[in-house]
């Protein structure tokens, strides 16, 4: 009985120990933290139509995987290639000079190992900025089975331009504070993504963020961040930020209503009395994507959800097109 109960002990020591070696071979990143924040120049034919109207496109690009992103259901490398063309298609017809994606993947396992960023970037955007939010060996997500897990993944938030980019920052917002250990060394960071774009020999500010979808505290703090560096460059640079806040515009206790209301501040493609959702994809029940401007430096021309994009990704898309002032 000793000698079972001795095997029996031994044989979850070492299921302990090997669990410990898999969580922190998993949660080990696989770049250098120089390669986390990146500005890249490509040499594509350009198709700029003119130098006075610009437009802009944010756009939670959910990896290309369509309405299945984050359920434990079978991906296909069609889908993806499907998703992909989908989106150079339309993007091609929309012909915006700058995207701001959220969750872009470059070569990760969960999308067969495509870097969507340079992949879209060749349709004639030579100007780049790379911001990484979550590098990990292997994310064990969705649970189960383990066949659906997304093992190794890269992914972040990218700005892609037809006019020159610089002055590239990465700033990794506030993170949940009272998530588990595991959760918290495999889970994404939330970022600000900032560049100066030059427009006509002036330099316009572009705060690219994606907030916190789950913890409503956190994304609250995260949005006062967000807040106080969009505060620090609007007075001197017209400022757009944009992206996935995963905050209800219909939610009269959502934090984002705060940015509804405040002066000198404009809201591409929304109008109060009839809400054009983003999310989801398929059946659009919420607007969670923004694009917000400053209204004393920049002339709004137009803007709508880009509902030809289909399912692409769980997101659409939001244009705007704008002047300087």
């Amino acid at each position: 009985m000793k000698r079972i109960l001795k095997g029996v002990f031994n044989f979850f020591i070492l299921l302990i120990i090997a669990a410990v070696i898999f969580f922190f071979w998993a949660s080990s990143s696989t770049l250098e933290d120089n390669e986390y924040s990146k500005l890249i120049t490509n040499n594509y034919k350009n198709t700029i139509d003119n130098d006075s109207i610009f437009s802009i496109v944010t756009y939670n690009i959910g990896y290309l995987s369509g309405m299945t992103n984050n359920l434990p259901i079978a991906k296909p490398k069609e889908l993806f290639d499907t998703n992909l063309q989908k989106v150079l298609a339309e993007t091609k017809t929309v012909n915006p000079d700058i995207i701001a994606f959220q969750e872009i993947d470059y070569k990760a396992s969960r999308s067969f190992n495509v870097n969507q960023q340079n992949e879209i970037a060749k349709l004639g955007f030579n100007y780049v900025a790379k911001a990484v939010n979550w590098d990990e060996t292997y994310v064990p997500f969705p649970y189960w089975p383990p066949t659906m897990h997304f093992g190794k993944v890269v992914s972040g938030q990218s700005i892609i331009s037809k006019y020159p980019l610089k002055n590239h920052e990465r700033i990794v917002l506030e993170r949940v504070p009272d998530a588990p250990f595991y959760r918290d060394a495999l889970y994404i960071e939330r970022l600000a993504q900032i560049v100066k774009v030059v427009l006509n020999e002036r330099e316009v500010v572009l705060i690219n963020v994606h907030l916190e979808a789950f913890d409503k505290p956190t994304r609250v703090n995260q949005f006062k961040e967000v807040v106080a560096i969009f505060n620090k460059y609007k007075d001197m640079y017209p400022t757009i930020l944009l992206g996935d806040f995963n905050s209800k515009a219909r939610d009269k206790d959502a934090i984002i209503q705060k940015m509804f209301l405040m002066e000198n501040v404009g809201n591409a493609a929304f109008k109060e009395e009839n809400i054009a959702n983003t999310f989801d994809s398929k059946n659009p029940y919420k607007r969670i994507d923004y694009i917000f401007y400053t209204s004393n430096s920049i002339e709004y021309i137009s803007g709508k959800v880009l509902t030809k994009f289909g399912e692409a990704s769980d997101h659409l898309p939001v244009e705007m097109r704008f002047k300087l002032k």
